[in-house]
């Protein structure tokens, strides 16, 4: 990856360049020391870069809404993006703000649903069925000596979890990653309006699924997320309609593949690179989570997501209209040296590691956050536990990832090992 900046210039750059997107490290250093608050010419969006002002963006709401009214799929899809609401709306169930999508007060009562399943005692009960879920999956490759890393391991994972904690079937998981795909698309690229409709058609596929589940747990409750989420009404608390489901459950489908599926791959991706590193973890089984918390801060698995300015602010020296959306930058905040010295360097033993913003911070701090480190620390403690010499039989592609504006998507990793 390239850190030292050259003669290159920010007009030299583009995040919708999928070269710049997959590695966007050397852009993130010039923004920060010339353009911390970057108008991108392209989407009109203010794309904010330095630690401070990230984190001041993300604990003030009242300032910078999460309530974007879809704000990446106006600016990314233009006109089309009404084309594709009408699709849904016509045929399923047009998006509603539910969630990480709102803000407080309103939020408080979508988070609280939530925050019922994903307790610090929920995740430690689960840990056993982690702990199989990632063993079951080793098993069906380490007499191979090799496997495709993401579809064999990185992606079956976090979703074998996340569905069973939806009470969804894991034979399904492929079919659960090809709905998230879809619901991230809107987001994350720029599509043709032949793409958008069949986007849209899959998701509406999903919302379908979603209703009868939904409806079937309304009847016969049982213990998962969606029978919890279809029934929760009381001390004041309305009941949920059918918009805010789907809206629910589009939100934490695409947060339990997507973002641990990447946050594990470039952790593996990491140990083929650096060998040594394999040999000290399985030494130092102690280091794992400090090395899970580092492999966060080194390459995010959320690069930025969206907000909208309620009011005039200034920001690094920059006026950010009201009205303007505004991309927060987790990526670059992670590697700004006012905030960690050598941030370009992966360094196990790094001091202030636990202050990267990976999950973000404020109200909207990532839900799943325990569940997702838990998942990792697994995951790095089996592969390192019960393989060795982990490198990389065939190259990655160019770029290294799919393009996304908010995400650094691996879809192929192809390694080989030798079982300890």
């Amino acid at each position: 990856m390239t850190t030292a900046l050259g003669t290159k210039a920010i007009k030299d750059f583009s995040m919708l360049d999928n070269r710049v997107q997959s590695d966007p490290y050397e852009f993130y250093e010039l923004l920060q020391k010339e353009q911390p608050v970057y108008l991108m010419p392209e989407t009109g969006m203010y794309m904010v870069t330095r630690y401070e002002s990230v984190r001041y963006i993300l604990t003030n709401p009242e300032i910078f809404s999460n309530d974007t009214s879809l704000a990446a799929n106006k600016s990314l899809q233009g006109e089309n993006h009404v084309q594709y609401q009408a699709i849904l709306e016509n045929q399923g169930w047009a998006h509603v703000q539910t969630l990480q999508r709102t803000d407080p007060p309103e939020h408080n009562r979508y988070r609280a649903l939530v925050d019922r399943v994903f307790t610090a005692s929920r995740v430690k009960t689960l840990t056993p069925f982690v702990d199989e879920v990632s063993d079951e999956l080793i098993d069906n490759f380490i007499g191979r000596g090799t496997c495709e890393f993401i579809s064999e391991y990185a992606m079956p994972f976090p979703g074998i979890i996340i569905a069973e904690q939806l009470g969804l079937a894991r034979s399904e998981i492929k079919t659960f990653k090809k709905w998230g795909d879809a619901m991230l698309a809107m987001a994350t690229k720029i599509m043709t309006e032949e793409e958008l409709c069949a986007t849209a058609t899959v998701e509406l596929e999903a919302q379908h699924f979603l209703a009868d589940i939904f409806e079937q747990r309304r009847t016969n409750p049982k213990d998962d997320l969606i029978s919890a989420l279809v029934h929760a009404h009381g001390d004041d608390m309305e009941p949920l309609n059918l918009h805010e489901l789907q809206n629910l459950m589009h939100q934490l489908i695409t947060g339990g593949f997507e973002t641990t599926q990447s946050a594990v791959a470039h952790a593996v991706w990491l140990l083929a690179r650096k060998p040594a590193l394999q040999e000290m973890l399985f030494d130092n089984p102690d280091k794992i989570k400090k090395f899970v918390e580092e492999s966060l801060r080194w390459e995010s698995p959320v690069q930025g997501l969206f907000r909208i300015t309620k009011k005039d602010v200034k920001l690094d020296g920059t006026l950010i209209p009201k009205g303007s959306y505004v991309i927060v930058r987790y990526g670059a905040a992670n590697r700004d040296a006012e905030k960690f010295e050598c941030p370009h360097i992966f360094d196990v033993e790094r001091k202030n590691v636990g202050a990267h913003l990976a999950f973000g911070s404020g109200a909207h701090f990532c839900v799943g956050a325990m569940l997702a480190r838990r998942e990792m620390i697994t995951a790095i403690g089996d592969i390192t536990r019960r393989l060795k010499n982990i490198r990389l039989t065939q190259k990655m592609r160019d770029p290294v990832h799919e393009f996304s504006l908010a995400f650094l998507p691996i879809t192929e990793m192809h390694i080989g090992f030798q079982k300890r």
